[in-house]
C-alpha cells in the first residue's frame, strides 16, 4: 500500500499538524511497512521569501513540494494533482484548499481519500459567521468525496457529526511522541511556567501575561518562559506587552528553539501553561506532561478532558485573571507537597497517547477506504 499525505505545511515548518503527519508517516513506514510520501507547499508561511526544494527527505520521509498562490489561510495549489499517481490512498490533513480541491477533482484523480480534521478552521473568531456558512455548505459537500472522515478529537467528532454520516466518521485522537521530552521537567518544586508552541492569537498569550501579572503580586517567585515560533505575534509585540505590565524581569523569550534547547527550558519549569481559545487536540499539553510538567489550561473541551482523565493541574478562565491566579497559586501550594508524585503521575498518564497505540487505527481506515479488511491488506 502507498499512502500520500497532503498537508499545507511540513518540515522545516514546526507545529502540531506537521508533527502528527511526520509521526504517522514514520510509524507506517517503520512498523507497518507501508510506503509513504508527503506532498506539501514549497514555502513556510512565516518565511515566504524562502523557496524550498521541490523534492526532499526528512528522517527518511519523502517530501514533494509544490508552489501556491494566495494567502496562508487558503493557499491555492492545483499542482497537487501531479503528485498523486502512485497513491493507493490519499490522506488529506486539515480542512483547507486541499480538502475542497481534491474533493472537486475526485473524478480526475480517482483515488480513495481520507481526511483528518485537525480542528477544522474554527481556531479563532475571525470571520466566524462566514466560516459557519462555509462549513455547512462547501465543507459538507466536499465531505461526500471522502471515504473516511477522521476526527482528531472528541470535539471535532461532535462538530463533524453535524455534516457527516456516523458510518463514515471516526474519532482517532492524535498520537504523541511522548519519548521526545520524557522526564525533562524540573526535578524540584518551584514557580516557573512554560509555554511552548506557535505565538498565535488563539493561544492566549496576552491572557497568560495578564495572569502572570496577578500571580506576581501573590507570589514574587513566579516567572514565565515563552518558547516557540513567531506567528501572529512577533517577539517585539510580546515584549511590548511584557514591558507594559512591568514583567520584564519575570518573562524570558526563546524564539524557534531546537528540541535540545526546549529540553533545557523544560528542566527549569514545573508547570506548563496554555490558555488557548481553541485546540483540535492539545498535543503540546501531553508532550509537557510526558516531561513531568503540571498543566495549567484553559477550560476548553480537549483540555477539560485531559484534566478530568489525568486528575492533574487546574482549568482556568483566561478572561478572569484574578480568579485564575488564585486557583494557580492554590495549585502551586499543593504541588510543593506532592511534586514528586504528581510529576510521576503526569509522565505515566502521557504514555496512553504513545503512537504505538494509535497507528493501527489509521491502517484500519486506509483499508476501509480501499474496501479491504486489515487481513486482506496484510496478505497483498
Amino acid at each position: 500500500m502507498k499512502v500520500v499525505h497532503v498537508v499545507r505545511q511540513f518540515h522545516p515548518s514546526i507545529g502540531g499538524m506537521e508533527d502528527v503527519v511526520f509521526n504517522i508517516a514514520m510509524q507506517l513506514h517503520l512498523h507497518a511497512g507501508i510506503g509513504v510520501d508527503v506532498v506539501t507547499l514549497n514555502r513556510v508561511f512565516t518565511q515566504s521569501d524562502v523557496l524550498l526544494p521541490c523534492t526532499d527527505k526528512y528522517q527518511g520521509v519523502s517530501i514533494q513540494r509544490i508552489g501556491y498562490r494566495g494567502s496562508s489561510r487558503y493557499p491555492l495549489a492545483p499542482g497537487v494533482l501531479r503528485m498523486l499517481d502512485k497513491a493507493d490512498v490519499i490522506h488529506v490533513h486539515g480542512i483547507d484548499f486541499f480538502y475542497d480541491f481534491l474533493a472537486l477533482t475526485r473524478v480526475l484523480h480517482g483515488k480513495p481519500m481520507v481526511v483528518s480534521t485537525h480542528g477544522g478552521f474554527f481556531h479563532t473568531d475571525y470571520a466566524s459567521r462566514l466560516k459557519l456558512l462555509w462549513f455547512n455548505t462547501l465543507t459538507r459537500l466536499s465531505a461526500l468525496a471522502y471515504a473516511r472522515i477522521i476526527a482528531s478529537s472528541e470535539s471535532d467528532g461532535a462538530l463533524f457529526s453535524k455534516i457527516v454520516a456516523p458510518s463514515r466518521l471516526r474519532v482517532i485522537e492524535n498520537g504523541v511522541d511522548v519519548e521526545k521530552y520524557a522526564r525533562c521537567g524540573a526535578s524540584e518544586a518551584g514557580r516557573t511556567l512554560l509555554y511552548f508552541g506557535r505565538w498565535s492569537m488563539n493561544k492566549g498569550l496576552l491572557e497568560t501575561l495578564q495572569l502572570l501579572a496577578v500571580l506576581y503580586v501573590l507570589d514574587p517567585r513566579w516567572r514565565l518562559i515563552i518558547a516557540g515560533r513567531e506567528y501572529d505575534y512577533d517577539q517585539a509585540a510580546l515584549v511590548y506587552e511584557v514591558d507594559r505590565l512591568g514583567l520584564s524581569e519575570q518573562v524570558d523569550f526563546h524564539c524557534s528553539p531546537s528540541q535540545s534547547q526546549l529540553r533545557f527550558l523544560m528542566e527549569q519549569a514545573q508547570f506548563f501553561i496554555s490558555l488557548s481559545r481553541h485546540e483540535g487536540f492539545g498535543i503540546a499539553a501531553v508532550e509537557a506532561m510526558s516531561a513531568g510538567l503540571i498543566p495549567i489550561l484553559s477550560d476548553i473541551p480537549p483540555f477539560a478532558r485531559l484534566h478530568r482523565e489525568s486528575g492533574l493541574g487546574v482549568l482556568v478562565d483566561p478572561l478572569q485573571p484574578q480568579q485564575a491566579a488564585v486557583a494557580v497559586q492554590g495549585l502551586a501550594l499543593q504541588v510543593d507537597t506532592h511534586f514528586i508524585d504528581w510529576r510521576s503521575q503526569a509522565m505515566a498518564f502521557s504514555d496512553r497517547y504513545h503512537w504505538r497505540y494509535v497507528i493501527g487505527c489509521y491502517q484500519d481506515e486506509y483499508c476501509r477506504a480501499l474496501g479491504l479488511s486489515s487481513e486482506q491488506e496484510f496478505l497483498r
